[in-house]
């Protein structure tokens, strides 16, 4: 994806961290991670629908379980933290 550099494609062994998911909506939107607080809507800051299935083929390319539905209904870092680290732990659970 434009804009990250250094950017995963091998399979994640662990969920995304609360850190890493801000500095990757940071990287899109073009501003200091510190800037985005978890509970701003994404959208109103300027995240579009494209950049937003980006990150979702981008996490799916790393093993996330991310989806694009549930991302978009509650685009803010801490509705996306909780959706994806919930969807990591049901893979999980599921495949052991």
């Amino acid at each position: 994806m434009a804009g990250i550099s250094g950017s995963r494609t091998a399979p994640r062994t662990t969920p995304l961290s609360a850190e890493e998911l801000r500095q990757e909506v940071a990287t899109v939107l073009g501003t200091p991670p510190g800037a985005i607080p978890g509970d701003a809507h994404l959208v109103h800051l300027g995240l579009g629908s494209l950049e937003m299935m980006r990150l979702v083929t981008r996490w799916r390319r790393q093993g996330l379980p991310a989806e694009f539905a549930e991302l978009a209904a509650a685009p803010t870092l801490d509705d996306w933290h909780r959706h994806l680290t919930a969807a990591w732990h049901a893979r999980t659970t599921e495949v052991a």
